[in-house]
């Protein structure tokens, strides 16, 4: 798959994590959308590392969404946690 491709996953994958883990986040739309393409690149990575599957089969395949999505709760989950103390200094 091409980067542009990896771009366009990342943010659908960004607005899916976000739409499950709704919230105010401080940021906005745009960190939400870079969370995303981290979020899909760290899935990736971790069911390779994990499972030993290639999880980057395809666009349409499954499993690239599912990696792509955890990836992004996982780091929205990140920096919620990392962000949280400041949005009330």
């Amino acid at each position: 798959m091409g980067i542009i491709a990896w771009i366009f996953i990342g943010l659908l994958a960004g607005l899916i994590a976000k739409a499950l883990m709704p919230g105010k986040d401080p940021g906005g739309v745009i960190i939400t959308m870079l969370i995303g393409i981290a979020g899909g690149l760290l899935g990736g990575w971790l069911g390779k590392v994990i499972f030993g599957v290639d999880s980057i089969d395809g666009f349409f395949d499954l499993s690239t969404w599912i990696a792509a999505i955890v990836g992004s709760i996982i780091l929205l989950v990140l920096y919620r946690v990392i962000t949280g103390n400041r949005r009330h200094a």
